[in-house]
């Protein structure tokens, strides 16, 4: 029987703490370089999109409750673009909050895959797929 102990080359947690900090550095920790600019990108879009949205929303919340003060009722226009920005800001918070939470679950999950090797057999030039297992 082989006694060889198996030591994790990456530690998937330190991935994890790597990506909460910082986006992209899990991935970067995990020598993934190809997912940086993906998860920065979306990120950025992300918080450009709620931004713009809530600007938006904050002017036509203004003039709504200018609208008020003409009448009882107000502009029902402005307060369905009104409404229709809020709308629109709370979703990219929610594409926002969902893009975190996947770059920090893709980066422990790369970290556990790390060592996972499939290269081909030197004997018989088929793939084969090589799993280390380690007991506690």
């Amino acid at each position: 029987m082989n006694d060889s102990l198996f030591i994790m080359q990456k530690s998937p947690w330190g991935a994890v703490l790597r990506s909460a900090v910082i986006p992209g550095w899990g991935q970067f920790y995990n020598e993934s370089y190809w997912k940086i600019p993906i998860v920065l990108g979306l990120i950025g879009y992300y918080s450009y999109g709620y931004n713009r949205n809530n600007d938006l929303y904050i002017e036509y919340r203004d003039k709504y409750t200018e609208s008020l003060e003409g009448s009882a009722l107000g502009n029902s226009n402005y307060k369905r673009v009104r409404e229709f920005y809020k709308d629109q800001r709370d979703l990219f918070a929610v594409y926002f909050g969902l893009t975190y939470f996947l770059n920090l679950v893709d980066a422990y999950v790369d970290a556990h895959l790390f060592d996972f090797d499939v290269s081909e057999n030197p004997f018989t030039h088929s793939p084969q797929i090589n799993m280390k297992f380690f007991l506690p």
